[in-house]
Formats: structure tokens, sequence, C-alpha cells
């Protein structure tokens, strides 16, 4: 029976000493195995499949020719007391890690687990119990230590057997939120950012020293005690997804929205810098290098906050970034100048509220829709192969029923589109519509395009001409990133029950194809 002991390890600042105590406590999930299945094997070692957050599955024995034969070799299913009830995004939302034969992957409990990728059997569990939390979440996984994050401090775990080598509290401050973030591990550093929260203050960017835990360098994405910010008191700018670590030393994080409401951006009008920007850092001092802010004076929840990309465009290194304000932007990786930017999914004149409050020129009653919504947009991470960037868009509108809220409730149950868009120029090369919100992230496979909708399906699409060439009804719903290990695609099937999702068992899936 899982034991709940360390309940409350999270949610204190003690959650070191608590924490370290439980690391061995490890108690059974449920794996079903298939004899008749291929055995899974293949890596996925970081959290976008490589330090450049490309998505392009190196490796993969996963084409058109054999995806029809993906059958299901294990799936091990969270344990009772780890399954969210209720409407919420489910019990899972990170992408899985996979080193050295070993599957791990984070709740949105905060809880770790590690699994084996041949049997899907549990090796061992961190048990973090962190209710609160909204997620996504995630580890890292480099030099045989699993880095990630409880609401109120950043961990490193023994990669072998669970166990807290180190846990630092006492990161944030009152009013600057909590982590949620998968954090992204590279040269001796762990980077990481709080995002959501009462927040009156508003994000940090952090790295620490990844041996110790020790806090490097903190970047403030607010600037300054903005009204908006302040009135709002929801979480303004910090970062929701693991950041681009260049090789120019730099280090780029999406950063979120400001969280201010209509009233507030059209009565104090104000970039609010950093928010809905890309910003590039020193990854040694966390000094600025540049940002592109792509929407001042947001006040529609329209977070850039997609892991950036690391990309060579005819002979020039490049930054692809996007969010769920529904556009896809190409940035100098060297000055951030903005080489193109194209909309994708559902758009409407309320992309135009934002320019035209900071400019003193809009006028607005509530109640307000608002397209691309809070949930809508891009808002699963991209992929890059080939000189083309692969985008899935949620089209869900929000409606707001005051002027002083700033989020709204989504309007019915959103839909998708899949894209392809020529990184050389920005245009759409195929687009194709999804009944349901496609929330898997966009991975590459050779010839194939994979992600999940949120209502329970895996797809695969032509890379060339976006013609779906596999289908397959997931037992769970599913909101999380898949991984493309080998022969294997991973499926963290959350079971989510709310906006047109029938929930299911949570659990994370092992599919593979024979051999040959």
């Amino acid at each position: 029976m899982r034991t709940r002991t360390c309940r409350t390890a999270s949610v204190l600042v003690a959650v070191g000493v608590l924490a370290a105590a439980c690391g061995s406590n490890s108690s059974a999930g449920t794996t079903v195995t298939s004899t008749k299945a291929a055995r899974p094997a293949g890596s996925w070692p970081y959290p976008n499949g490589d330090i450049a957050n490309t998505r392009d599955a190196a490796g993969s024995a996963i084409s058109s020719a054999n995806v029809a034969k993906l059958a299901q070799a294990w799936s091990f299913h969270l344990p009772s007391s780890a399954v969210r009830k209720g409407p919420t995004f489910g019990s899972m939302s990170a992408g899985p890690i996979v080193v050295n034969g070993v599957v791990y992957i984070q709740d949105l409990d905060d809880n770790v687990y590690a699994l084996s990728l041949a049997t899907g059997k549990l090796k061992w569990e961190y048990p973090v119990n962190a209710s609160a939390n909204g997620g996504p979440d995630g580890v890292a996984v480099t030099g045989g230590r699993v880095y990630g994050t409880t609401p109120t401090a950043a961990f490193a775990l023994n990669a072998e057997t669970g166990k807290a080598i180190w846990v630092t509290g006492h990161l944030l401050a009152q009013g600057q939120g909590t982590f949620d973030i998968q954090p992204q591990v590279a040269g001796g550093r762990v980077y990481l950012a709080s995002a959501y929260g009462l927040s009156t203050t508003g994000g940090v960017l952090f790295a620490l020293n990844a041996a110790t835990g020790h806090p490097l360098w903190h970047f403030d994405t607010i600037m300054g005690a903005d009204q908006g910010v302040q009135g709002a008191r929801v979480g303004s700018g910090g970062a929701w997804e693991p950041p681009l670590v260049g090789t120019d030393g730099s280090v780029t994080f999406g950063v979120g929205n400001p969280y201010q409401s209509a009233a507030s951006a059209i009565a104090h009008p104000a970039p609010q810098l950093y928010t809905d920007s890309e910003v590039n850092l020193d990854a040694a001092t966390g000094k600025l290098r540049w940002y592109y802010q792509a929407i001042p004076n947001d006040f529609m929840d329209h977070d850039i906050q997609t892991s950036p990309i690391a990309v060579t465009v005819n002979g020039t290194p490049v930054i692809i970034g996007s969010g769920k304000m529904g556009v896809v932007y190409e940035m100098n990786a060297a000055t951030g100048k903005l080489v193109w930017k194209t909309p994708v999914g559902e758009h409407s004149q309320s992309d135009t509220w934002p320019k035209l409050a900071l400019e003193h020129k809009l006028t607005l009653k509530a109640p307000y829709r608002i397209l691309p919504g809070s949930l809508g947009g891009v808002l699963s991470n991209p992929a890059v192969a080939g000189g083309t960037v692969y985008v899935a868009t949620d089209n869900l509108a929000f409606t707001l029923a005051k002027m002083s809220y700033p989020l709204g409730a989504p309007d019915g149950i959103g839909t998708g589109q899949v894209e392809a868009l020529s990184l050389a120029t920005g245009k759409v090369e195929w687009n194709v519509k999804v009944p349901a919100m496609p929330l898997g992230a966009t991975t590459v496979s050779n010839d194939l395009v994979f992600t999940t909708l949120y209502d329970g399906y895996l797809m695969a699409f032509n890379r060339n001409t976006g013609a779906v060439v596999y289908r397959r009804h997931l037992p769970a719903a599913t909101n999380s990133p898949i991984a493309v290990a080998g022969n294997t695609v991973l499926v963290p099937a959350g079971g989510p029950n709310a906006y047109g999702a029938t929930g299911g068992t949570p659990q994370i899936i092992a599919y593979t194809v024979p051999k040959g």
C-alpha cells in the first residue's frame, strides 16, 4: 500500500528534510505487460528530445512503413493515491525522459517515478504529494542524477535509487509564485523558473549549481511593481517550459503573461517587460543579452511559453518561439531581431486589442470574447526537422464576464489544427484540422509527425503532406507531451476530465513496432 507519511513535504520550506527521508519509500503502481509486443528500447534524454529542443527523434525506428504495427508493450498505472479527481488537468502533464533503459516521469503532485523501459516495472518512486500544484512539471536527467521541482523547492535525486542528493528551498520570496517547470540541465547548471501563484512581484528565472543546488543567479521577469501585476494577484511572468541552452553561452526562456485585467491594460497601459517575451540571458551570469516581446500590454493570458528551439536557416542561427497567442516567431539567435512571424489556428479581432490599449485607442465592454483564448493557440511544444517547423494549435475561445477579470472561461469544447511552416519563409506548407485540442506536442519520427488529442487519441501525420496515416484510441484522455525512443512511443495519458475529455485511468503507455 502506498504510504502517505510525507504528504506535506512539498509545501513546506522544510521539504529537504522530509523528502530526503522519503526518497526510498517506494510503493507500487500497477504495470500491465504484453509478451506479444516487441521489447521497448531507445532513448529520449532531454525534455524535448535534444538540447536544441527540436523534438526530432534521433535514431527512431518508427516510420510510415511500420507505424500501423504499433502494439502496446506495457502500461504503468499511477497509484490510486496519486490520481486527481474532478475537473482538473488530470494527473500527468509532463513528458518522460528515457536514459540508460529507464523512463523517468513526474506527475502533477510532483511525485517522481523511475520505470524499466523494457518492462514498465517500477524501479523506485520519490513521493512528494503536492496536491496544490498546477504543472506541467517534469524532470531532467543527466550525470546519474534526476532534477526536478516541488512548488517551493528544487531537488536532485540519485538516478539509480531515487534518494535525495540535495533539496534547495528558500529560492522564492513571498509573492514570486511557485515552480511548475520541467528543468533544463546543461554545463553544470540547472535552469528553472517560477510561474504560477498569488504573485505580486512576478516570476523569476534561475540557474542553480547542478552539483550542490546552490543558486548561481536569478532574473526577474517583471520590471518593478507594475499595477497590472498587483491588481491581478494570480501570477505574472515566469516560465512554464524548459528553456533553450545555446551553444553560444546563452540560455533563452519563453516567458508568460502579466495576468492583468482589461481594465488595468486600458487604464494603465504599459509594455510590462519582460512578459510575453523570449528572454536571452548569459548562461553563466544571468545578465540580459536581448529580448523579443511578442505582445506588449497583454491582458488575454497569451504567454510565449513554449520551449524555444535552436536551428540554423540558410547558414544563420535562429530561434523559433510560440505560445498561446497562436503565432510562430523566428528570431535571429544573436540579436533577437524578428525574421518572420506567422499566425496559426483560429484568430479574431481580439488580436489587436493589447496594441490599441497601449495606444489609448481601445474601447471595450464586458462581457467580451477572445480567440485564441487562455487555453488556445500553441499550448504545447512544436518540433523542427528538415527545414520545417510543425505546430499543434488549439482553437478555443474564452469569454470574460467582467473588465476586472484577468482570466475567463472557455466557450465550449476546443478543436485544433496541426500545421507545417517553412523555416525559410514562415509560409504554411500544410494545415490539417483535428476534432479535439492537440496537446501532446509535435514530435518528428522519420517521415511522420506525432501528436495526441486531448480526448484520448494518438495520431501520426505524413510530414510532407499532413495526411493522417495513423490514429489510435488511448485508454485515457491526455494532455502530456509524448516521447519517441528507438522503437517505442511513450504516451503519458493523465486522465483529465474536463473541456470535453472523458477521463480514464492515469497511466503511461509504451507502444512498440516490431524489429525489421
